[in-house]
């Protein structure tokens, strides 16, 4: 067994890394800058964690794992370079699990794509778990209904989200892959923007021995390889029959024209058709038979951060969802209205990252019809130096009826809450600080009730 050293070992990523060696036995160390229930967990299954990054936290034979967000000058990279020791992006020990999940016997399950590849992963690897599967699984968010998103068990699938953000998705030899979806995304690494993503899937497709792919996506047009095809027509797999009501969403599954199983969904929106209908398909041809599986598609009720209830304020209901590019945007609002009404909904967007909302700013101007009322807050950097022309305020001044809000999450529940009213429905929509917009909206009320 080894020992590893995880440099920002809070985040959801990490902390899902960890946990899984930490049940295969392995020894874990690591740090954070600040305390969370993600570093609780890891400490109640034995890891040892510093607060704060420290030279002094590192140990002398660990093997260190980072993250893109962690720099050089980090003194904990410092520290380990000066002692020779192996240091890992977050990537490469994915790939290595993954590979040791492999010649374990485990059939390997990767999803991908621009967006679901957090919604899908996390239902297989729950509809595996809930039929008594005991899968292994490394997911980018907490699946509520088992409250976790990484664990190692002796069953015969390992399952994982693989991220394209930086390129790494190259690194993994799926059995099977599932590419949801691709669209322009991510041009801080795709400088070239589509052609450059499309060169990296086509590399991580080559290096799969089943790829699953949505039909009905134009992106996915221009990849290149043998595919077996999911859609809602003209596919292998097709979503038929389908009907949406403030219940749920009911179709049935059909391979080669053959039904294989009938469907609900809590889930709303056809967006989540698409999510299912990708899963049915992955765990169809991992050999699995779909029939008796009926309940677990039913019962999961999303990811964390996705479309995710928070809080109610009096009969203001507030959710928090991890939208930060258009087609999520769209494809939550509009899975909103349904439930909802439109006239309800008080989308409250944080732009993510200066160059995102630059390459995108039309395609993001064209992603809120499904919201009564928007508001616009400051960009969140994540990192990056300010774009002249390019800001929250100019963006919600070419949106129709929009409004801008600027300042801190603080200061944007302190002006919004006074313009809610009862039946309103509030979603923060970003990849930043908007997660805590519902903590700030309970937090003034309550100060404003004495």
């Amino acid at each position: 067994m080894g020992r590893y050293h995880f440099i920002a070992i809070g985040g959801i990523g990490m902390s899902g890394l960890a946990k899984y060696l930490l049940e295969d036995g392995h020894t874990v160390s690591g740090s954070d800058i600040a305390d969370s229930k993600y570093v609780d967990k890891l400490r109640a299954l034995g890891a040892e964690i510093h607060i704060g990054h420290d030279a002094k936290n590192v140990p002398d034979d660990a093997i260190i794992i980072k993250s893109t967000a962690i720099r050089d000058n980090n003194p904990e990279v410092v520290r380990a370079k000066e002692l020779e020791l192996s240091i890992y992006h977050r990537s490469d020990l994915l790939a290595e699990i993954a590979e040791s999940a492999q010649k374990s016997g485990k059939c390997f399950i990767g999803f991908s794509g621009t967006h679901g590849k957090t919604t899908t992963s996390g239902l297989a690897s729950y509809i595996l778990e809930g039929v008594g599967f005991e899968p292994s699984f490394v997911d980018g968010g907490i699946i509520p209904e088992i409250n976790t998103n990484a664990q190692h068990k002796g069953g015969n699938h390992f399952i994982a989200e693989l991220d394209e953000s930086d390129g790494t998705i190259v690194k993994y030899h799926p059995d099977i892959l599932v590419v949801n979806n691709l669209e322009e995304d991510h041009i801080d690494f795709y400088k070239n923007g589509m052609p450059d993503l499309v060169k990296t899937f086509n590399m991580a497709i080559s290096q799969a021995k089943k790829v699953i792919v949505n039909n009905d996506n134009e992106g996915i047009k221009l990849l290149d390889g043998d595919f077996i095809t999911f859609g809602l027509e003209k596919a292998d797999y097709t979503a038929k029959n389908i009907n949406y009501s403030k219940e749920g969403t009911t179709f049935d599954v059909y391979h080669n024209e053959q039904l294989l199983v009938s469907l609900k969904i809590q889930l709303a929106g056809v967006h989540n058709v698409y999510n299912s209908l990708a899963v049915a398909a992955a765990l169809h041809e991992a050999g699995v038979e779909l029939k008796g599986l009926e309940k677990y598609f039913y019962d999961f009720t999303g990811m964390g951060r996705r479309f995710q209830k928070v809080c109610d304020l009096n009969g203001i209901e507030v959710y928090d969802d991890y939208a930060h590019h258009p087609t999520e945007i769209k494809a939550t609002l509009d899975a909103a209205a349904l439930k909802f009404g439109k006239e309800n909904i008080v989308a409250v967007f944080q732009p993510h990252r200066y160059t995102r909302l630059q390459s995108l700013w039309s395609e993001f101007l064209g992603s809120f019809d499904g919201a009564g009322r928007v508001v616009v807050t400051d960009v969140y950097a994540a990192s990056e130096d300010p774009i002249d022309g390019i800001s929250g305020e100019k963006f919600a001044s070419e949106l129709d009826g929009c409004e801008y809000i600027s300042g801190s999450m603080e200061e944007v529940a302190e002006k919004l809450l006074p313009e809610l009213k009862k039946g309103n429905v509030v979603i923060g929509l970003g990849a930043g600080t908007i997660t805590a917009l519902g903590k700030n909206l309970e937090k003034r009320l309550s100060v404003l009730a004495g």
